[in-house]
């Protein structure tokens, strides 16, 4: 009897998604037998908790299988998911996307008797400072519509609130040639739209020889990948938007009309305890400049609610961003400390008050994106169908189908209403 195929858990970001599936062919190739893979987010407290909760539901429904527990609250704090005693091991960051770890696994879990509780085995977390390149295994997408490349990993800044340095490491680069490659192969595939993802976009190519920036990837990619219908990047931090980029938005209408910026805050003197390198200004100023641009440029951002010293005031000054900046899609964070990072040693707001002011975040974005929605109606938009009855706008806006759609197509569409917060044909 074949072996059960392992099974894979995803918390957190996009990258963590495509390194789960990159993870999936590892072990495949490896021949890991029937495992629990867990791959684990650190963005916050609340985070950590979660990912131990799925722990302990999958090896209840998975009794006798191995527990592997890799990602970002893996390589920050192993000794956490140690003293688990569902956890079979824990796998660095670096380590998960090496394909001599998971040969050594599947060595392990095939091997009658094995002592799979070893001390000196359980954790295999490397110092991820250490590591200079990036993984250089390569998927092939998720499904047959969309497809994410990691172009960068790490984060050279040292903002007072954020662990993912110390889950992820210093900023490095994937050669544009290597991406390049990447996506003339997806594109060969049928992949219709490609998205850039990676920890710190913005720093792409630093570490790289001439020290290109992110612009050059994107105008190189629509240069020579012309077949390439619709090319998507992932969260930037839009004080780091190059020359290239702002000319890429102006002048390239494969680059889809969607940013989503880390923002953080709105009040300058939270922007500085949290040691960001923008101002309230500047992120208004770049919102206005793209949209100049591209006049059908939309945004997503992050905004933290409730960081250590924010004043009713201050948060204010981060609710009315919602407007200045004209943002559709809000993803609110309600503050949380992180052990080691800075903020955790400031004065804490209290846990009420944050909760409130994430609330307040939550239903302000839900009305600039009710909005937005309403704007569509009678527009003709390109979308791209994720699913029968799903897919989405160039601006990344969701569109529900009355009929089953072939998945991973473009279609040309007239927008007739909204209804639960998509659009409707």
């Amino acid at each position: 009897m074949d072996a059960k195929p392992p099974v894979f858990a995803t918390l957190g970001c996009r990258l963590n998604a495509y390194e789960t599936e990159a993870m999936r062919e590892l072990s495949a190739a490896a021949g890991l037998p029937g495992a629990v893979v867990v791959n684990t987010c650190a963005v916050t407290a609340e985070a950590v908790r979660k990912a131990k909760q799925e722990i302990r539901r999958l090896a209840r429904e998975n009794p006798g299988a191995p527990v592997i527990v890799t990602g970002c609250a893996a390589q920050t704090e192993p000794e956490t998911f140690a003293a688990m005693p569902e956890v079979t091991r824990i796998i660095g960051n670096h380590e998960k996307m090496l394909a001599d770890t998971w040969s050594d696994l599947g060595r392990e879990f095939r091997s009658p008797g094995s002592d799979l509780i070893g001390e000196t085995e359980k954790i295999r977390v490397d110092d991820i400072m250490s590591v200079k390149e990036t993984a250089g295994h390569l998927i092939d997408g998720f499904g047959r519509h969309r497809a994410y490349v990691q172009v960068q990993n790490g984060c050279d800044h040292r903002c007072t609130f954020c662990i993912i340095p110390f889950g992820r490491g210093n900023s490095r680069s994937v050669p544009a040639g290597v991406v390049v490659e990447q996506i003339k192969r997806l594109v060969g595939k049928g992949f219709n739209e490609v998205v850039l993802t990676g920890v710190d976009l913005t720093s792409w190519g630093a570490d790289l020889p001439a020290t290109p920036r992110l612009g050059d990837l994107v105008m190189r990619i629509l240069k020579l990948v012309p077949d390439l219908p619709r090319l998507r990047i992932s969260s930037i931090d839009s004080i780091e938007a190059d020359p290239n980029l702002m000319q890429a938005i102006a002048t390239e209408p494969r680059l889809m009309p969607h940013l989503h910026l880390s923002l953080q805050a709105g009040d300058d003197m939270i922007l500085k305890r949290m040691k960001r390198r923008h101002l309230r200004d500047d992120a208004i100023a770049f919102c206005e400049e793209a949209r100049r641009l591209r006049p059908d440029m939309i945004f997503g951002a992050d905004i933290i609610a409730g960081f250590p010293t924010e004043t009713e005031a201050m948060f204010d000054n981060s609710l009315k961003l919602v407007t200045d900046c004209g943002l559709t899609f809000l993803h609110v964070f309600p503050y949380s400390p992180r052990k080691g990072t800075p903020a955790a040693r400031m004065p804490q707001v209290k846990g009420p008050a944050i909760k409130d002011r994430a609330a307040r975040l939550r239903a302000a974005g839900e009305s600039a994106l009710q909005r937005h929605l309403g704007r569509q109606v009678g527009r003709r938009h390109r979308v791209l169908t994720e699913g029968p009855r799903l897919g989405r706008t160039e601006q990344f806006t969701e569109v529900r189908f009355d009929t089953d759609q072939p998945e991973g197509t473009i279609l040309d569409l007239v927008i007739r209403g909204v209804a639960d917060g998509r659009l409707t044909v």
